[in-house]
């Protein structure tokens, strides 16, 4: 099965068609395999989104993690509002009350509570509006747990940063930083995510690595210890795409397949029933699936015929099918083959159509779904009228909301 990849495709056999993303910019034709793809990247070749891009942010505010420098009471918000007036951005990632985001130049920003270094700026004060980590531009994914963060850079190393009491920030101890450090020393790192307090990654030669807490079998590793440096999860090489709830993983391999594990209490691993698993375990039999996500207890996936699947916690409506029944196997959010891109909140959904518009659905008391109110949504709502949407953020375990459009 091919998977489609920023300006271009990548596959372990041939895939029949080849061609670049529609819409991201940059320009490689042809077939490229991943290892290929990240050799060009280190070198700083592999083309880069051309279109400038728009950082907006809604929902909970408190800290000051949406970025709209308040000073003092801070100020939740309704509706998208504009994070300063910068194009550029590429990606973000929001924690618990905390946000991270890189530009198109590789520079690294962050803001909001920082009480224990997860904003990497070197000191624990709090910010508002984005301030600059250091003054590298090779930064290239950023991920964020309950208190801790994850960057790779474009050399393939991988770094971390903020809480650790559980051993989350893979440095082999369990001492808080407030500055980035790297995590060994290999360059061979492509994806992290983060949970409330455990860390997946995968490496380019598609081994699948875990470290942090352990309690629900979230590492995948067969038992219930912690770690505090990655540790590999089996011996395979064909994972592809990872996503980290609370205390839950899921992923995808190269084949189309999808695997969980983890805390399973309200049936967020979609395996029918409701018991933790502590080794990664197939969801069905399908090879279709194509993106995934993790909200804090519930999980949202597309499939390649575009349509969008949920399961898991469902008491605020999150699942989108128009009640607050949870479920504990993938179900369908009615019938559309248009959906996109998919991201799961602090008990919120947020998606895209193929079209550029977003819809969001769920808990919405601090007004997360960006729907003007604060009124729980139990079905899909459109989120304004613009179909310039492009990029949804990592928010797991986040009440703060972003997404980034071009202009």
């Amino acid at each position: 099965m091919s998977q489609k990849y920023p300006g271009g495709i990548i596959s372990k056999t041939a895939p029949v068609t080849v061609g670049p993303v529609v819409g991201e910019g940059g320009s490689a034709p042809g077939i490229w395999t991943l290892e290929q793809a990240l050799a060009l990247q280190k070198q700083n070749l592999w083309p880069k989104p051309t279109l400038p891009k728009e950082l907006y942010a809604w929902g909970r505010n408190y800290y000051g993690q949406l970025g709209l420098g308040d000073a003092g009471a801070y100020t939740d918000r309704s509706s998208p509002v504009q994070v300063g007036a910068l194009t550029g951005w590429s990606q973000v990632a929001s924690g618990r009350y905390f946000t991270l985001a890189i530009k198109t130049d590789g520079t690294l920003w962050s803001w909001g509570f920082n009480t224990y270094g997860q904003l990497g700026s070197g000191v624990t004060t709090r910010r508002s509006s984005p301030v600059q980590v250091g003054a590298l531009t090779t930064w290239y994914q950023v991920a964020a747990g309950a208190r801790h963060t994850f960057a790779t850079k474009t050399d393939g190393t991988l770094w971390s940063w903020g809480y650790n009491t559980q051993g989350q920030l893979g440095l082999g101890d369990a001492v808080r930083r407030s500055s980035p450090v790297q995590v060994g020393a290999l360059t061979a790192w492509y994806q992290v995510a983060a949970g409330f307090t455990h860390s997946i990654a995968i490496k380019t030669d598609g081994t699948l690595w875990s470290w942090g807490r352990n309690a629900s079998g979230q590492l995948g590793l067969n038992d219930t210890v912690y770690r505090s440096s990655p540790v590999q999860v089996g011996a395979l090489t064909t994972w592809y795409q990872i996503a980290a709830g609370a205390y839950h993983t899921v992923a995808t391999k190269t084949d189309g397949t999808l695997w969980s594990w983890g805390y399973n209490n309200s049936g967020m691993l979609g395996l029918g029933y409701t018991g933790n698993r502590s080794s990664p375990i197939q969801v069905g039999a399908l090879t279709t699936w194509y993106k995934v996500s993790a909200g804090n207890y519930h999980c949202v996936a597309t499939k390649t015929d575009g349509t969008l699947w949920i399961w898991g916690l469902n008491n605020n409506g999150q699942l989108g099918i128009n009640n607050i029944a949870n479920r504990s196997s993938p179900v369908q959010v009615g019938a559309l083959t248009t959906w996109y891109q998919v991201t799961g909140g602090f008990s919120f959904t947020i998606a895209t159509k193929t079209d550029g518009t977003m819809w969001s659905w769920g808990a919405n008391s601090v007004a997360s779904l960006g729907l003007n109110d604060v009124a729980n949504r139990s079905s899909p709502v459109q989120v304004g009228a613009l179909t310039t949407w492009s990029t949804l953020p990592k928010i797991p375990v986040s009440t703060a909301s972003f997404a980034l459009k071009t202009p």
